[in-house]
């Protein structure tokens, strides 16, 4: 995969990148990336990038030619178009399934925003894609962009060590991930569960399915509403209500 970051701020992204998991995916050559500071493809004699908004208001605005053509710059040589995708508050809440479907691209470039906005135009005609990580403003797209890379990285074939690890995360079900316990078996009086140092491996995984529920019953309860119960299952949660 071939990951492309427009920023006003590249060295924000040094330290993430080169470290833990994003380090290892690109020592396995899972992943590529190239920070690219989009105010040197502005026309504008002080490599300006924005400017006052039309109608007044406050805050800055950031102009569309920089970004297009740095996109299009990018973009060539390609086969296939990359998916664009714009850090913004109004974007669709990120989601593993999101992860998961931006994985499978070939080339995505980020476009990390600044000031007040971008000018509609960018929106409209150079994104494919409007992502927020949450219902919250941040000074600028960076850490938004990290989150959301990191997210997506991560489940490129290879890169996690044990392929078995991203599927049985939160959410990649439906639900939120069980509890896990490792040795030793028991600290300060608090004992891992008997089924799991049992080596009933049926009934682990029965454990780990109801545990799973209770978790997303407890915690994030809205999860369930469309999520594909099972007779057994709706049984377990009448028990838990």
């Amino acid at each position: 995969m071939k990951i492309d970051v427009l920023t006003l701020f590249p060295e924000m992204f040094e330290g993430v990148f080169n470290h833990s998991i994003l380090k290892k995916a690109q020592e396995a050559d899972a992943f590529q990336y190239k920070l690219v500071n989009f105010r040197d493809y502005s026309e504008n004699k002080h490599k300006k990038v924005d400017d006052y908004p039309y109608g007044g208001g406050a805050g800055m605005v950031l102009t569309p030619q920089p970004l297009f053509d740095a996109v299009e710059d990018l973009s060539a040589g390609f086969d296939n178009k990359p998916r664009v995708v714009l850090l913004c508050p109004q974007g669709e809440t990120h989601t593993q399934e999101k992860a998961v479907e931006l994985s499978k691209e070939e080339h995505l470039i980020f476009i990390c925003g600044h000031y007040e906005g971008y000018d509609e135009r960018i929106r409209e005609h150079l994104a494919t894609d409007e992502i927020s990580i949450g219902d919250y403003v941040l000074t600028g797209g960076e850490l938004g962009a990290m989150v959301v890379i990191d997210s997506v990285v991560r489940l490129l074939p290879g890169v996690l060590g044990n392929d078995s690890s991203a599927p049985e995360d939160s959410f990649s079900n439906g639900l939120l991930e069980h509890p896990h316990y490792t040795r030793p078996v028991e600290f300060r009086g608090l004992r891992v569960p008997d089924v799991l140092v049992s080596g009933n491996h049926g009934k682990i995984a029965e454990w780990r399915k109801l545990q799973s529920l209770k978790r997303t019953f407890e915690r994030r309860r809205d999860l369930l509403e469309n999520y594909p119960l099972s007779f057994k299952e709706k049984e377990w949660l009448e028990s838990l209500k």
